[in-house]
């Protein structure tokens, strides 16, 4: 079993057998630097991909082919230093480059800001990884400013999808309070060609042609605070999340609201049922029972923190609609850490395994589908991001 962890200074493999009740930390691997998410292959085990990022030095994207022991940039050829001759990292090794040539149709050069004004389209990171579950050299990487980009040769060079930007309104998204970033990328385990993808503060977004053509799904979607409540795009989306033997039933966390879609994201209808406060960022569903989804509510948009201090994750075991509070393991009081829309994760032991990570640098999981919760590390930096994956 191992577990990914992304956090604001550095990454960490933890690793244990399938009992999953002792836990080897290997870390921190990049230190200093924000890694927003790691991933590994399901095709090849061993293959790991990882987003390190910096303000000062910008976007790397790491690989490592034995499970996280060494890496190394693909982006970087062979023999060409990876650092600067002062000894600083070389941001530059792996190109992002939007796509404004005209054989897209639609060579877009500027978004909305927040107050409305357009402004150029600029790269910032990465902020999602997702590999292909058949071929461990292609990867989906979504990205801030909003843009979804692959890569088929294991990371040495990406492209842009540039059709999700220039569909139509993609001059009209706006950026969320934490950056317009495409968060979200889910792809169609039978349905190869379909991929859905969410972005803030843009919304939910589908193709059924391999990311050559693309259109909002956001129907149902409602949102007080922008001048359209049920606009086609504007809506804050915070994660989606499937079960991969229903790829047509989708939950969504947005900024206010749990939703559901029935019909691969044709329409929307909201689930939040008795939760205390519909808010939050992750949202995950049960390996084995398509109908049981987990969110961790935030008590409010200004807020970032489990109400009355209370760290609790709810569980619905009928798709939305009737929660109830799992706190078995979990602080009861005084506790006051977000959990961040990537920092959630299942795994598919039998029973299923669900992990969580805060702010506050804990990672929490369970080994029975979330009656009974323990840390399995404490003190890390604030976790960006957590993925499972059971190891052959």
């Amino acid at each position: 079993m191992r577990v990914l962890v992304g956090t604001r200074k550095g990454a960490f493999v933890l690793t244990s057998d399938a009992s999953r009740e002792n836990w080897e930390v290997s870390g921190p691997h990049f230190a200093g630097w924000e890694v927003y998410h790691m991933k590994g292959s399901a095709a090849d085990p061993a293959r790991i991909y990882a987003s390190q990022t910096s303000g000062w030095f910008g976007q790397i994207i790491q690989r490592s082919d034995d499970g996280g022991k060494t890496w190394f940039q693909p982006g970087t050829p062979p023999g060409e230093p990876t650092q600067t001759p002062e000894g600083m990292p070389k941001g530059e090794s792996n190109k992002f480059v939007y796509d404004t040539s005209e054989e897209t149709g639609a060579p877009l050069l500027t978004h909305q800001f927040y107050d409305g004004k357009p402004v150029p389209w600029v790269f910032k990171r990465v902020w999602h990884l997702e590999p292909s579950p058949d071929d461990p050299d292609t990867v989906y990487a979504g990205v801030e400013d909003a843009a979804l980009f692959r890569t088929t040769d294991g990371g040495r060079t990406w492209r842009e999808l540039a059709g999700l930007r220039g569909h139509g309104t993609g001059s009209q998204w706006q950026p969320g309070a934490g950056g317009m970033c495409l968060h979200t990328i889910i792809l169609d385990p039978e349905e190869r060609g379909r991929i859905y993808v969410a972005i803030s503060a843009a919304g939910a977004f589908r193709t059924d042609d391999g990311g050559e053509t693309w259109r909002p799904i956001n129907r149902g979607l409602r949102s007080q605070y922008i001048p359209d409540p049920e606009a086609e795009v504007g809506h804050c989306v915070h994660h989606i999340a499937r079960h991969p033997s229903r790829p047509e039933v989708l939950y969504m966390q947005k900024h206010w609201d749990v939703m559901r879609s029935d019909d691969g994201g044709e329409s929307w209808r909201e689930v939040s049922g008795d939760l205390p406060t519909d808010f939050g960022f992750c949202i995950d569903v049960h390996a084995h029972e398509p109908e049981t989804i987990y969110v961790v509510p935030i008590k409010s948009d200004s807020e970032h923190y489990p109400l009355d201090g209370k760290l609790r994750v709810y569980r619905s075991r009928t798709g939305g609609g009737e929660w109830e509070a799992l706190t078995d393991g979990l602080p009861q009081e005084n506790c006051y850490v977000n959990v961040l829309r990537d920092a959630m994760s299942v795994d598919t032991h039998d029973p299923c395994g669900v992990y969580f990570g805060t702010t506050g640098g804990q990672v929490y999981a369970s080994r029975d589908g979330g009656d009974r919760w323990e840390a399995i590390v404490r003190d890390l930096p604030a976790v960006l991001s957590v993925e499972a994956q059971a190891l052959p």
